[in-house]
């Protein structure tokens, strides 16, 4: 693993602490995990071609970090203030499930590149997993799935709470 690997996972974990204090929740509150993905896929993800049950591995590993993403997002407490901005914060659910995801992400490739290169090598062997490339993409899209899991319900829950705002103050005036 590079500098750059541990550099990339480190700040994938570390964003969740930002929002762990009550914070604005706009667009604009998307951005930097939307970059940091989009970096991450840059640095990482190549063409492979698909063979045995890579494509499996990718699909597994996908959806389970949606499912983290989508847990983190919704354990988030995200309200409405009177002035009509919407604020967000992340809990001890939001955070311990976007730890674990990013974490075992992280422990697992850390893993990989040291003691336990034999075991993943015989365990992708025994299971028709063609190589260190189908991990690589695996585990980034893996991180992908979570990071647009929980940005997106997370943006949903705001447009819903404006709306939701709007629509009240329009019965109002009525």
């Amino acid at each position: 693993m590079s500098v750059t690997d541990y550099v990339i996972d480190l700040l994938l974990i570390a964003v969740i602490f930002r929002q762990v204090r009550t914070h604005e929740l706009t667009t604009r509150s998307a951005v930097l995990p939307l970059l940091l993905m989009a970096v991450a896929g840059f640095v990482y993800l190549r063409p492979v071609d698909l063979h045995g049950n890579d494509l499996a591995l990718i699909a597994v590993l996908g959806a389970a970090g949606i499912v983290i993403g989508a847990v983190s997002g919704m354990a988030d407490s995200v309200r409405l203030t009177p002035e009509g901005r919407v604020l967000a914060r992340a809990g001890a659910i939001s955070v311990v499930a976007w730890v674990a995801g990013m974490g075992s992400r992280f422990g697992f490739e850390y893993y990989a590149y040291h003691s336990g290169s034999a075991a993943v090598a015989r365990y992708s062997i025994a299971h028709d997993i063609t190589g260190a490339s189908i991990w690589t993409t695996a585990l980034v899209l893996m991180a992908f799935g979570q990071v647009i899991a929980r940005v997106g319900l997370l943006q949903i829950r705001r447009i819903r709470l404006t709306d939701q705002a709007t629509a009240r103050a329009q019965r109002s005036l009525t």
